[in-house]
């Protein structure tokens, strides 16, 4: 009996709320943060960045990889001609140059994506910034930035993307 009582104030308490409400409109913007990740000029010089930070390791993990696979050809191709106890030296001089490489390259991947999340970490701040801006001098109620679908009245990706351009892409 409480319970029906309760729902029927509560449900009493929602009727009064919404219809003593003057007749605003809320104003809603969304963002697109994965098109502000991609587009702005902050998120290019990171890329950039990134790409200048880490292009001489993965070129060196992509030599070490074309040899180990040369290295494994040659050994296939000379493997009848081989005595028992060459080849299976060299298979695991093989063996043990892969595990070193397979090292190596998790290092770089963990690397890599260590920098990229300091990296997209703060263009993600900086855009939040820019948002937060725009919400407080154009007076938005909300601004959202995940959802499944928003009309394009709503979209101020571009503007979040032209003001961070306009801070440069530092």
């Amino acid at each position: 009996m409480k319970s029906v009582v309760l729902k029927s104030v509560a449900a009493l308490a929602v009727l009064v709320a919404t219809t003593a409400v003057p007749a605003q409109e809320l104003k809603i913007g969304y963002v697109n943060s994965d098109r502000v990740l991609r587009d702005a000029l902050p998120a290019k010089a990171a890329q950039a960045k990134l790409e200048a930070e880490f292009s001489r390791r993965e070129k060196e993990l992509t030599d070490i990889g074309n040899r180990l696979k040369a290295a494994s050809d040659r050994l296939d191709k000379d493997a009848p001609t081989l005595g028992d106890a060459e080849r299976t030296k060299r298979q695991r001089d093989l063996v043990e140059q892969d595990r070193e490489f397979q090292r190596k390259r998790r290092e770089f991947q963990e690397d890599l994506n260590m920098r990229k999340n300091e990296e997209l970490a703060a263009v993600v701040e900086r855009a939040n910034r820019v948002i937060k801006q725009i919400f407080d001098s154009e007076k938005y109620d909300l601004i959202v930035q995940e959802v499944v679908f928003a009309s394009p009245k709503v979209d101020i990706t571009d503007k979040v993307i032209k003001s961070l351009n306009a801070q440069g892409g530092k």
